[in-house]
């Protein structure tokens, strides 16, 4: 494939692959002392306040005109504005081990065939039995709580029931329609179902149930009745419908909640592929509360260092992203992957656990390698209950088992090993919690874009690289640079296509294209010249004066004097800078084809 014909497919794919967002729904955190309140007299439309995350500072918006969220963006009240993108459970494979496609559901009597005395969720050389009898007894005192953050929990499954796995809020009256521990939720006797916002967190699914008890069964035989009694506690927490979707706003409630209600680890099986703010917030609050978050790396046989999924691609240094492995060590032929983000492999393939009713299935996926990890996360807790998250995140890199199927592919190139997890865990009951200070660094705005949340074409940052006046002239010179491509593309594949040689890297930076321009401002016509062309934009000058925050019509005419491409935009001010740019309304497929074919053209003439 040539370099002009891979430079169309990428924009081409990336136009395509819209995130999911939940129509006109943002998440918005104002800057401190700024009230949501003045926020209704900056926008055209109503805005329509959904809920807030107090303990974020995160507001919930519905925005009834599309150019009001790029309003928004470049207020200087706001510290950010996303758009609330669609979360879901990590697909898993429903195959079975006779080759069905179906997912098949094994009765109480039928699954005790596997048990005998034996571990038996997965066959890796993982050494939980011997883990196991090397743990210290039930104590009611030291109980370690995972946060499982999915599409539910069965809690009245024989395995949860028997074994009391299933966590219960003490300062909560069960159905007296009280907030009785005055934490904003009221009965949430055992967790809370933030996709409804109600108190039943059951799961209508079937993926968080089977989640759930992977986390389980890493202490005790869960297909051996009668159960023994857990020595940890699952909080289900509901944010994924019964279709394994869910918003980000909901996955952030449930993250404060499950750290402000005591989780010491928090699984989340599920992610997407857009970058938000407000849910690397979510984490990075989980780890200054020192708790650790295990995620899945996902299911697609991607290396997510190049294309990332979040939340497992967040370098939070309490987050545990982790690879599916096979029985025999090897990496699953669906999983994801990757040196930097991807800290760890763990069972992830033909996975007995529960499902509806009292019933077990099969499942593979990172969604089962996950919770593999949480849970023995969890019982070495138990050993050296005073160690903060980032060091049982240590102890679990530490202790693996180094594989070489998995060079390269996981940071540590190694699967976990629960005895030698627990052995290192014993030997530190006498170590001092300590833990690295930690400062996210945000992505820029400019990968938020009013086109992946559905709406009008537009970046959130826009910057205008020059602007200086002209003396003696009627007007002040603007030399404004569009940030197109960083505009259009999602920020992985806009990287993928900078890494190229060095020289396709040069030959598509920059052209001298000599164009007319024509810029509207309501019943006025600026008479402009295009004077520069990129993958990145372009750069036009113009002697009339243009206020900020007009909305434009450029009409940029072909360099070979046919046709025309129309772009809408916004004026804005760089404070930074001191400079204009302009923010695009609607950049359609259609205009970015002629953009890149001239710019195609223009390549082709340079040696």
């Amino acid at each position: 494939m040539s370099t002009d014909m891979l430079m169309y497919w990428l924009l081409s794919t990336a136009l395509a692959q819209t995130p999911e967002v939940a129509p006109g729904e943002y998440l918005i955190k104002l800057k401190s002392g700024k009230s949501v309140q003045s926020l209704q007299a900056k926008v055209s439309g109503k805005i329509g306040f959904k809920g807030q995350v107090s303990r974020a500072g995160v507001h919930q918006l519905k925005l009834d005109q599309s150019q009001d969220f790029q309003t928004l963006s470049l207020d200087p009240d706001v510290e950010y504005i996303e758009p609330n993108y669609m979360l879901s459970k990590i697909p898993t494979s429903t195959d079975n081990k006779n080759g069905g496609s179906q997912q098949q559901a094994f009765s109480e009597s039928e699954i005790e065939a596997l048990a005998s005395t034996s571990y038996s969720q997965n066959y890796a050389p993982v050494q939980i039995l011997s883990s196991w009898a090397m743990q210290a007894p039930y104590d009611v005192n030291n109980l370690p709580i995972v946060a499982v953050i999915d599409t539910g929990v069965n809690i009245n499954h024989a395995v949860f029931t028997e074994s009391q796995a299933i966590w219960a809020n003490s300062a909560e009256i069960p159905s007296n329609n009280v907030d009785d521990d005055f934490n904003g939720y009221v009965d949430d006797v055992n967790g809370w179902n933030f996709n409804a916002n109600t108190s039943s967190p059951a799961d209508d699914d079937g993926h968080g149930t089977h989640v759930a008890g992977i986390i389980v069964g890493t202490g005790l035989n869960i297909f051996s009745a009668p159960r023994d009694q857990s020595r940890i506690l699952v909080m289900p927490l509901k944010f994924l419908d019964g279709n394994g979707s869910g918003r980000t706003s909901d996955a952030i409630r449930a993250i404060y909640y499950a750290v402000d209600n005591g989780a010491k680890v928090i699984n989340c099986s599920w992610g997407g592929g857009s970058y938000s703010r407000a849910l690397l917030d979510a984490l990075t609050y989980a780890y200054e509360q020192q708790v650790i978050v295990v995620t899945a790396s996902g299911n697609s046989a991607t290396n997510i260092d190049s294309t990332p999924l979040y939340p497992a691609a967040y370098a939070v240094p309490s987050n545990v992203a982790v690879a599916a492995t096979t029985d025999s060590d090897n990496l699953a032929s669906f999983s994801n992957y990757g040196s930097a983000a991807v800290a760890v492999a763990a069972p992830g393939y033909y996975i007995y656990s529960t499902y509806f009713g009292n019933t077990y299935t099969l499942m593979s996926g990172t969604s089962m390698a996950a919770p593999f990890v949480a849970g023995i996360a969890a019982y070495a807790w138990r050993e050296a209950p005073q160690l903060t998250g980032y060091q049982v995140k240590q102890m679990i890199l530490s202790s693996v088992n180094t594989k070489t199927s998995l060079t390269n592919k996981v940071t540590t190139n190694g699967r976990v090993n629960a005895l030698n997890l627990i052995n290192l865990a014993i030997s530190s009951n006498a170590v001092t919690a300590s833990q690295p200070a930690y400062k996210p660094s945000y992505e820029s705005s400019a990968s938020t874009s009013e086109s992946a949340a559905g709406g009008a074409g537009g970046c959130g940052l826009v910057k205008a690289l020059s602007a200086s006046g002209s003396s003696g002239s009627s007007g002040t010179f603007f030399a404004i640079v569009l940030t197109l491509f960083v505009c259009l593309l999602p920020f992985g594949v806009w990287l993928s296509f900078y890494l190229l040689s060095p020289q396709s890297r040069r030959q598509y930076e920059r052209f001298n294209v000599s164009s007319n321009i024509k810029v509207k401002l309501g019943d006025r016509e600026i008479v402009g010249h295009m004077n520069t062309l990129s993958q990145g934009g372009l750069s036009f000058s113009a002697q009339d004066m243009i206020e900020k925050g007009s909305l434009v019509t450029m009409k940029i005419t072909n360099p070979n004097g046919v046709g025309e491409v129309e772009v809408q935009g916004r004026i804005v001010w760089s404070e930074e800078k001191e400079a204009y740019g302009v923010q695009f309304q609607h950049a359609t497929k259609s205009m970015t084809d002629r953009i890149l074919s001239w710019s195609q053209r223009k390549a082709g003439d340079t040696t």
